[in-house]
């Protein structure tokens, strides 16, 4: 599809999904930013490490969730720069902080097939996963942030 239709397709959602995709490729650019500064120095700005938020869900929150996830995991693909998961995790979180909905990102590492270590970041907000969740299962948790609700 070309740049044309997509920008036509685009001009027809209505204004609430515009807005969610343009919020959501903000936080992608911030996150973005986020990643190429010393760690050290965003951990703070990320939640209360080493604990979590509840995995009991809010069912008003689902549909929200869903939303987020969708936007973020959408506009990755439109993004002039690298979007992926730590990108993607810390726009999920901020997006959510934003709402007043409480997340965790997780760090986690594994070793790939060459023996070389890799890092993947999720987000998860009560028991719904909204970046990262599809190949979580191979990584070992190193680090998680918890960002609760005011």
């Amino acid at each position: 599809m070309n740049m044309l239709k997509k920008l036509r397709m685009f001009l027809r959602l209505n204004m609430q999904t515009k807005l969610l995709l343009m919020e959501a490729y903000y936080h992608l650019g911030r996150g973005r930013y986020l990643k190429s500064i010393p760690f050290s120095k965003v951990a703070p700005s990320l939640g209360e490490e080493m604990k979590e938020t509840s995995f009991s869900p809010l069912i008003s929150n689902k549909e929200e969730l869903a939303r987020i996830s969708k936007a973020i995991h959408l506009m990755s693909r439109y993004t002039f720069w690298e979007s992926q998961c730590l990108v993607k995790a810390i726009a999920g979180m901020k997006m959510l902080e934003k709402r007043n909905i409480e997340s965790t990102l997780y760090l986690g590492t594994a070793k790939d097939q060459n023996g070389d270590f890799i890092a993947h970041a999720w987000l998860r907000s009560g028991p719904f996963y909204v970046s990262g969740a599809e190949v979580m299962d191979r990584f070992t948790v190193v680090a998680k942030f918890a960002k609760e609700s005011k």
